[in-house]
């Protein structure tokens, strides 16, 4: 199965006028289907589609891996490019009134920029659900992430409001694009809330299928201690991951010491990368 994956934005840039931007939009053309799974925080994914050529027309499903702002503010640009009516595919909870509430600072919102009648005015078709969902014969969502490890935890600060209250956000709605392919599974994520290690033994759960060629995405260790970040390495090396292409919220840090452990099998996945597979 021929399969290209490109990413679109990211919270750096390689080539000339390629934008770059807080958030992260990932590309996914197949044989079967082409997916476009997050948008951006704003601008940078239709921006960077038209400056690489690409036609955002051609996109068939959207798929959101969340609901926080840098995910899916890209939204009403990437529909008015698409222009046509289009499924997208995610959690009920991206509607939730998400927040960032850090000791000593205003409670900030996190959420989708937009309301919902918006997007839906312009071609938006939501498709919402806990459970996984199967776009082809080889590429599937994930559904709802169990947290199985012992060292992968979710960031208090990230909350939900309901009513006047704040809450824990348990970031139900975080989930991962898997591809089945002759060589292992390919593993798109977003942010990787509920752990990379978690998504990627969920994914060999759903799948029956043991190897992972690679994962690509945010793996969210920008804040996690080192003893966390060695342990998701002792994971990804006992997986056997071939490829790991991280970026956005897995930050400096953690990817520094990735590409050193790793070698080739390492790259930084910044805005304007495109890899075959």
């Amino acid at each position: 199965m021929g399969l290209q994956i490109t990413t679109l934005s990211e919270n750096t840039a390689g080539l000339g006028g390629i934008m770059a931007e807080w958030g992260l939009s990932i590309l996914v053309e197949s044989e079967e289907i082409n997916i476009l799974f997050d948008t951006g925080q704003s601008l940078s994914a239709s921006h960077n589609a038209d400056l690489m050529g690409i036609n955002l027309s051609q996109v068939d499903k959207i798929v959101l891996s969340h609901g926080h702002f840098d995910h899916t503010g890209g939204l009403k640009t990437v529909l008015l490019r698409i222009g046509k009516e289009i499924e997208i595919i995610a959690h009920p909870d991206i509607w939730a009134a998400k927040y960032s509430r850090r000791q000593g600072q205003e409670a900030r919102y996190i959420g989708i920029p937009f309301h919902r009648q918006t997007l839906e005015s312009l071609g938006a078709k939501f498709s919402l659900s806990r459970e996984p969902v199967r776009l082809s014969d080889n590429i599937m969502t994930t559904g709802e992430i169990p947290m199985t490890t012992d060292y992968e935890t979710i960031e208090p600060h990230l909350q939900v409001k309901e009513g006047q209250r704040f809450k824990p956000d348990k970031l139900l709605d975080d989930q991962a694009l898997i591809i089945t392919t002759g060589a292992g599974l390919v593993v798109i994520l977003g942010c990787a809330h509920h752990g990379v290690i978690n998504t990627l033994y969920h994914a060999q759960k759903l799948t029956g299928v043991e190897a992972i060629y690679g994962v690509f995405g945010g793996c969210h260790l920008i804040n996690a201690t080192e003893e966390r970040i060695w342990l998701t390495i002792a994971a990804l090396k006992e997986l056997g991951v071939n490829k790991l292409g991280f970026g956005h919220c897995t930050g400096l840090a953690a990817s520094a010491i990735m590409a050193r452990e790793f070698g080739e099998r390492f790259l930084f996945n910044i805005a304007g990368t495109s890899i075959s597979l």
